[in-house]
């Protein structure tokens, strides 16, 4: 079964200056904005409205070390994605599997049809139970897959492991992106909101990274899966100390829980304005939770079908397939090292998310998807020039592995994180997790079928084919994104909220 070149690189000093550059840029950005409001109040005479404590200008919140407890759950996201990978050649000798790749791919593919059924979980639970219990309930498992992984002494035990941690990325990949959006200060909601994306490159680098003693020691792949279990509980033992997400806590009528919340994530000097901006936005209405047929309602459908489109398009505009081919690519420019092609395509990925993150609240959303999809298209039509057209035949190795990493970076400045920051953006409070959950089901679900057809797909038309038919993905993308999808950047939730409703 052919090796696919999962990986993430980067350096953690670029990512410590990001975080850095966010936590300090804080005060600057609420202080900016509460005296901005506060000059428009004046002139305009609406004083009112204003809340006294408004003029204290310096927050006492701070909303990182909630957000990095929450990303461990992006953490095993990518970890457990990219570990089998690595395993997969040793683990089949020690179950017996070795000469059969049908119980292979089943041990690779268990995992994503996991991942669906907790997606859609997920939505559920976090609406339900809130946010922070989901978390909690969710390390169960992610705990148990990895043990039965790690110990598993038949294939059929193995199966299972992964199914369950499938499960638990799955209601992972639904409650991280929503709790991050719905706890971040509106002004960096942003790039806090990437950095999902980069924890899961981080992920994946850290599973390359623990795959390196297997060439020395066969059953190392075993402390491989094993290692996952302490993030899972770290993660659930974080969440004890985490807030519960104000907006859903106010969506529960728990008005004083929901002010709670907002102190220690915002410090008291913005509980009125956060309140305000609750109640202006209707978060506090007397409806009840959305049902999952309420999705498909004329009310609804418009943006809950917004939020699919952004997960297929992401996944038919052949990510999986760039990476998939990308050692054989770099194989052919002479790069023979696997580890070195998944390091280069994995670098390729931190770096535009590192880049991504930082623009998100300049350039906007909207405008990073399309650049992205734009230069995932240009990058695709010369991969696929690559494989056709024969006088490019003594360029094509150096051409193929230019266009697998320009296509990987276009793909992380916005393909890769912006679809999961925007979805718990543009959903209303009410269909906010089921939404969600409903939108990452179609990124599972398209992944699975990717991975069950791909192969048979480039054997019958070729793969210079299949790379012009993501290309046109691609293109197609973009005119959609630039019809249908709205800005966010610079807009509370309750803002975005009342806007879609006018709309409509």
């Amino acid at each position: 079964m052919p090796d696919r070149g999962f990986c993430c690189g980067g350096s953690p000093v670029d990512f410590g200056v990001e975080m850095a550059r966010v936590r300090t840029g804080m005060e600057g950005i609420f202080r900016s904005r509460e005296k901005a409001r506060y000059v428009r109040a004046q002139t305009s005479g609406d004083l009112e409205n204003v809340p006294t404590d408004k003029l204290q200008t310096k927050p006492s919140g701070h909303v990182l070390p909630y957000v990095g407890v929450a990303c461990l759950g992006a953490i095993l996201f990518g970890y457990h994605l990219a570990v089998v990978n690595g395993a997969l050649e040793y683990l089949a000798r020690d179950l017996g599997i070795a000469k059969n790749t049908v119980l292979q791919g089943w041990v690779v593919s268990t995992t994503l049809a996991g991942a669906t059924v907790g997606s859609f979980t997920g939505g559920a639970l976090a609406d339900k139970l809130g946010r922070i219990r989901t978390f909690q309930l969710d390390a169960i498992p992610l705990v148990i897959g990895a043990f039965l992984s790690a110990t598993a002494q038949d294939v059929r035990t193995m199966i299972i492991g992964r199914l369950l941690a499938g499960v638990g990325i799955g209601i992972s990949s639904a409650i991280v992106p929503l709790y991050i959006s719905e706890i971040s200060p509106t002004e960096i909601r942003g790039a806090l909101g990437s950095v999902n994306q980069l924890f899961i490159c981080i992920g994946i680098l850290v599973a390359l990274v623990a795959g390196l003693p297997l060439a020395g020691n066969p059953i190392w792949w075993r402390t491989m899966f094993a290692v996952a279990i302490f993030p899972a509980l770290l993660m659930a033992l974080g969440m004890a100390v985490c807030p519960e997400s104000p907006r859903w806590l106010f969506q529960q009528g728990k008005l004083s829980q929901a002010e709670t919340a907002m102190k220690k994530l915002y410090g008291k000097e913005k509980v009125a304005e956060v309140m305000h901006g609750l109640r202006a936005g209707g978060e506090g209405s007397t409806e009840p939770d959305a049902g999952w047929f309420d999705l498909f309602s004329k009310r609804y459908w418009k943006v809950v079908s917004v939020g699919a489109a952004l997960f297929l398009f992401q996944q038919f505009a052949g990510i999986n397939a760039v990476v998939y081919y990308s050692t054989a690519v770099f194989r052919s420019a002479g790069i023979s090292s696997d580890v070195a092609a998944s390091a280069l395509v994995g670098a390729s990925n931190v770096f535009g998310t590192i880049i991504a993150s930082s623009l998100m609240d300049k350039r906007g959303r909207k405008s990073l998807l399309i650049t992205s999809f734009t230069g995932m298209a240009a990058s695709m039509l010369l991969l696929s020039l690559c494989f056709t057209w024969k006088s490019l035949a003594p360029y094509s190795g150096t051409l193929a592995v230019l266009g697998t990493v320009l296509y990987v970076l276009s793909f992380s400045l916005g393909a890769g994180p912006v679809p999961a920051l925007l979805l718990p953006e543009i959903f209303a409070s009410r269909i906010r997790a089921k939404a969600v959950a409903l939108s990452l089901g179609m990124h599972w679900v398209s992944n699975f079928v990717i991975g069950l057809c791909f192969l048979s797909v480039v054997t019958r038309f070729g793969i210079g084919r299949v790379y012009l038919g993501f290309a046109t993905v691609c293109v197609l993308a973009a005119l959609y994104i630039a019809g249908n999808v709205v800005e966010t950047k610079g807009r509370s939730l309750e803002e975005i909220e009342r806007a879609l409703s006018t709309a409509d």
